[in-house]
């Protein structure tokens, strides 16, 4: 994608980035947006060069959001979450490297009877989330497998992986919906990271593009972090939800040929 950037697809794009970024601080399911746009904006471009360029834009926000709660000293179990980042590194870029050369339909099925499921649990279980627990013991090996496979998810696939990991992370680790948006950025970034590896070696990023959407999505990423900080767990299960009907809703319109 060497071809001049019209300005006002850039500006639709990075409008876009900072809204992806200001959901995905809270509940995630920021690639709800970007991604959709990025394809929206430019249908002709190649899929490959548009996933890498949503990932430098999505790595951007996911750090600067994480560094806001590590500021903020919401509490991150790093002996669990750290071993999950790691096999989400090495998950996440064996998806990339595949996404190169599968397609991708045969995902949106699992992936709306998934979202269907998270949203029944969440909104039946009032009790998710609300209030942190102790960790079960086995949750270290789970945290792992957890990060590995939600890793090759997001590298090769990508909708929903900053979601899914919030809802394992309540159900896995026993946190409560801020300390678990928080730990699922560590994992993001890591998954973000081996991504943007695989497709920069491949050449499939457009960087023209990708860094002034960062930017954007960097600024949205401050403004819902701010949001979740100040408005806590209730805050962060209320836009979860909302994201998880919204992902399930285009999923399935996707599905059934809309």
């Amino acid at each position: 994608m060497t071809e001049a950037l019209p300005p006002y697809l850039a500006g639709l794009a990075c409008a876009a980035a900072f809204l992806a970024g200001l959901v995905d601080a809270v509940a995630g399911g920021g690639g709800l947006i970007q991604l959709p746009a990025l394809f929206v904006l430019f249908p002709d471009a190649a899929v490959p060069a548009l996933l890498g360029t949503n990932k430098v834009a999505s790595i951007s926000g996911t750090a600067a959001a994480l560094l806001r709660y590590a500021r903020n000293r919401v509490p991150i179990p790093w002996t669990t979450v750290g071993p999950a980042a790691i096999a989400a590194f090495a998950g996440s870029f064996g998806g990339a490297r595949l996404a190169t050369h599968l397609p991708k339909e045969w995902m949106r099925p699992v992936v709306v009877v998934l979202f269907a499921g998270v949203a029944v649990f969440t909104f039946l279980r009032k009790d998710f989330g609300a209030l942190a627990r102790d960790p079960h013991p086995a949750s270290w090996p789970a945290a792992i497998v957890m990060g590995a496979v939600l890793g090759a998810y997001d590298g090769f696939f990508g909708p929903g992986t900053g979601t899914f990991l919030l809802f394992g992370f309540i159900g896995l680790l026993g946190l409560d919906f801020l300390g678990a948006s928080a730990s699922s950025k560590v994992v993001n970034v890591a998954t973000n990271l081996a991504a943007i590896l695989a497709f920069g070696v491949a050449g499939h990023i457009w960087w023209a593009l990708a860094l002034p959407m960062a930017v954007c999505n960097i600024a949205g990423s401050q403004v819902g972090s701010r949001l979740a900080l100040a408005n806590g767990a209730p805050f962060v299960r209320r836009l979860f939800l909302g994201v998880v009907l919204l992902m399930l809703g285009r999923m399935t319109w996707e599905v059934i040929g809309g």
